[in-house]
Order: C-alpha cells, then structure tokens, then sequence
C-alpha cells in the first residue's frame, strides 16, 4: 500500500469532506494530507492540523524552489498546494495519502501521482439540490451562494473525464458504500 493516494475532489457542498470523514474512519492506515495555503487561519485552525499557513511571499518562494506536487493560485495572493514534504512525511509512515482538494488540485494531483492514485470525482444530483444544501448550511450570503453554483457548474464541466471514478451523491449511506468499495479495490491491486 505504500506509495498509494486517494483523491477527492468536488465542488463546494457535493459532500466531499463527510465521505474523506467517514474513510478516514474505517482506514487507520489512511492520513490525511494536510494543504499549505496563504490565507490566515480562520477560527479555531490550527498551523500544521488543518493547513500549513505560509505567507504569499514564502509560498512564491516554494514554488520557485519547486517545493510542491501542486498549486494554485484560487485569487489573488491567495494560493493553496501540496508540499512534497507533506507527501513524503506520511510515506515515510508507510500511510495511504488521502486528499480532500478542490477539483483543479485533484486533477493536478492525479496527473502527477498517475497509477497510484485514485481519484474520485463527487458529485451532487443536480444544480438544484447543490443549492439546497449550500442553503441549508445557512453560513452564506446570497451573493456567495451565486458565486459558489457557478463555480460548481465551471468546476463540474472542467473535471469532467478526467477522474477515475464519477460518484453522485444522492444518498449518502449509497455514497458511502460505493466509495469505501472502490477505495478497497484500488488498495487491493
């Protein structure tokens, strides 16, 4: 198992975290990966937990010095990426990466990691019940919620083809099962 990664991808409110969540359970082998970002903590995060915060400057100074498997720059100043550390730390554990990222970094990640990783592409049943979960968290304002479903959709329509596994969450106990299947299948190869 040494040397494998599991990526999820979605768009904001498919469901992507509960299904790493639930994985991350039943997986004790499984870490997750730990993104670096730009942007300050929010809340309660905490530096190396949930994300290794560096500074705009620095994270340029990484990438120049090629420190990433993948980046982006979401906006201005505002990158996230994968740190080849990180990568190598939970390998040096004998761990299965497991990556909760957006769909750009999923793509980048499956290009770079090829027939090691697996990647998964979650998917919500439609537009229309996207919204409804994205209401329901009742965390944003009208105008985020706009900018979230066109983000969706521009998101779908790139990651399209280019995930292993297309997984639509419906109900989630059916998600659940379908994941855990074909994350079993993948480690067992």
């Amino acid at each position: 198992m040494n040397g494998k990664v599991v990526i999820f991808s979605a768009p904001s409110g498919a469901g992507k975290s509960t299904v790493v969540h639930h994985l991350l359970d039943l997986h004790p082998e499984f870490e997750f990966s730990v993104s670096a970002t730009s942007r300050a903590p929010r809340g309660e995060e905490k530096d190396g937990v949930d994300y290794y915060f560096i500074d705009a400057q620095r994270f340029r100074e990484l990438i120049a010095q090629d420190a990433f498997v993948e980046h982006e720059e979401v906006y201005h100043d505002r990158f996230y990426g994968t740190l080849k550390s990180e990568v190598e730390r939970i390998w040096a554990k004998g761990h299965v990466i497991l990556f909760d990222v957006d769909v750009k970094g999923g793509a980048n990640l499956k290009k770079y990691f090829g027939q090691a990783a697996l990647s998964v592409l979650i998917l919500p049943p439609s537009m229309e019940v996207l919204e409804q979960r994205l209401r329901g968290r009742q965390t944003d304002s009208e105008e985020a919620i706009r900018e979230r479903l066109a983000k969706a959709q521009s998101e779908i329509d790139f990651a399209r083809g280019k995930f292993d596994i297309e997984l639509v969450n419906g109900v989630l106990e059916e998600t659940f099962r379908t994941a855990e299947q074909a994350v079993d299948s993948f480690l067992c190869a």
